[in-house]
């Protein structure tokens, strides 16, 4: 099975420096996903197909097939080499929570508000995830994620 990486990336970046952004961090050549010809494939290339959409984090990045390195690793080396902010899908099964990863390699769990339109899925109203906030407590599923409330990790010790 080929692994999937979904990231989200704060603010207008154009997708040309994403794709030179990943080949510097994985070390290996990065394909826009439409421009694959099947036919001819490199080996060891990592196909990505990027969009946006409204939003904050409106730059969304998908990538096939990246090499067996901790995708926490990856993302926080992205986001420095982008210098932005970055979100990708934590382990629990709540669809506004994710982990924030900054460009100096922290990360956090991040609740946001959810709203799916014909541009896609729209995330607004970012909130920490913390033992004080309503959503959090008790049973939450916060409490059952590596991630749990108010962590703050830096990313290669949580790699």
């Amino acid at each position: 099975m080929t692994e999937l990486w979904n990231w989200r990336v704060d603010g207008d970046v154009d997708p040309a420096e994403i794709y030179q952004a990943l080949a510097d961090v994985l070390g290996r050549p990065v394909l826009a996903l439409g421009a694959y010809r099947p036919i001819r494939p490199i080996g060891g290339t990592v196909l990505c197909d990027v969009w946006r959409r409204p939003g904050d984090f409106p730059v969304s990045v998908d990538c096939y097939g990246p090499p067996g390195l901790p995708e926490g690793s990856a993302v926080a080396a992205f986001a420095h080499r982008l210098g932005r902010s970055c979100l990708l899908p934590d382990d629990t099964l709540d669809g506004g929570r994710y982990l924030l990863v900054d460009p100096d390699g922290t990360m956090r769990p991040v609740h946001f508000d959810v709203r799916d339109t014909d541009e896609g899925e729209v995330l607004s109203g970012r909130r920490l995830c913390t033992r004080v906030s309503p959503r959090c407590r008790g049973w939450s599923p916060c409490h059952q994620s590596r991630w749990a409330p108010d962590q703050v990790v830096p990313a290669l010790a949580a790699a």
